[in-house]
């Protein structure tokens, strides 16, 4: 068979789309990325998001199989191909470095976020040997992995293997308990250590928990995401208290997007917060008030 992969809307390396790439060369199919014109037997389409456009031409396939949160948020691969090494040459990634879950789903229920309902509640899923298959760096893709017995017993696996890892969406710093610390202070991170700042009230768990984990000997780097709600005022005053803290301490802001209006509009003063950081030489020596996201325009008109 001639498999055509087709990754929608985002370039970050999809692992539905490896998998299912893997589990075709297995079997001696060929599998290259979407090309329009050339014809293929059977094309797998990937979109993440229901907010962006779909693809909007004409797929010279004989069947379409499309997937992903963008799709369809209750499709799942087939356990036969979920449990397949990723093909990760489709995305040309480090041969030392995997990607994937240890835990899917989250108790939690926050408004802007899609994996309570995608997923429910969070439940074991993998193995750190089957997700490094070897490799010494891991990509953790979990959205709470500190809510989960099985996650905490991972993650001593994972600092008796020496794997080298990144939480990208991010720990719970409320469950930071001072024994979770000193076991997140004996973890190989790539670069950092992630949680969600997401209220006010979070700073101050955020504060509680990154002491603790330096009190036991981290002295690397931590990333806030930083969900940016309705009113300004809030959401800068969250963003800046970590500016103030230091070049240890760097957010990220993502603006608020509510998952049931695909017509929303972000408006302009979250796209200018969240770029801000982005701009990481310029977060660290630039005030946001004196900020020029973009040419006669300064952040200042904000703050009147």
């Amino acid at each position: 068979m001639n498999i055509g992969i087709l990754a929608v809307d985002s370039n970050y390396p999809n692992l539905a789309l490896m998998k299912i790439s893997a589990w075709h060369k297995a079997r001696g199919d060929h599998v290259e990325w979407y090309n329009p014109l050339c014809f293929y037997d059977k094309v797998y389409s990937a979109k993440v998001f229901s907010f962006t456009p779909d693809y909007g031409y004409y797929i010279n396939a004989d069947q379409i199989e499309k997937g992903g949160t963008g799709y369809d948020m209750k499709k799942v691969l087939p356990i036969e191909i979920d449990r397949t090494i990723p093909d990760y040459e489709l995305y040309n990634i480090d041969k030392n470095l995997a990607y994937g879950f240890l835990t899917r789903g989250c108790p939690n229920r926050c408004k802007w976020c899609i994996v309570p309902q995608k997923e429910g509640n969070i439940t074991p899923y993998m193995d750190i040997e089957e997700v490094s298959a070897g490799r010494k760096k891991v990509i953790l893709m979990d959205n709470n992995v500190l809510a989960s017995d099985y996650g905490l017993c991972q993650i001593e696996k994972i600092v008796s293997m020496k794997v080298h890892v990144d939480f990208n969406q991010g720990l719970d710093a409320r469950l930071v308990t001072d024994e979770i610390a000193q076991l997140l202070a004996k973890v190989k991170w790539i670069k950092r250590i992630r949680f969600g700042c997401d209220t006010p009230g979070q700073i101050a768990e955020c504060e509680r928990a990154t002491a603790l984990i330096d009190k036991y000997g981290y002295k690397g780097e931590y990333f806030f995401y930083c969900i940016l709600l309705h009113d300004f005022k809030e959401a800068f005053e969250r963003v800046n208290y970590w500016k103030n803290k230091g070049g240890r301490f760097l957010p990220h802001c993502q603006p608020y997007r509510d998952l049931n209006n695909p017509r929303q509009i972000i408006p302009q003063w979250q796209k200018d917060l969240a770029g801000w950081p982005d701009k990481k030489w310029i977060f660290r020596s630039c005030e946001f008030k004196d900020f020029t996201p973009r040419k006669g325009f300064v952040c200042s008109v904000y703050f009147n």
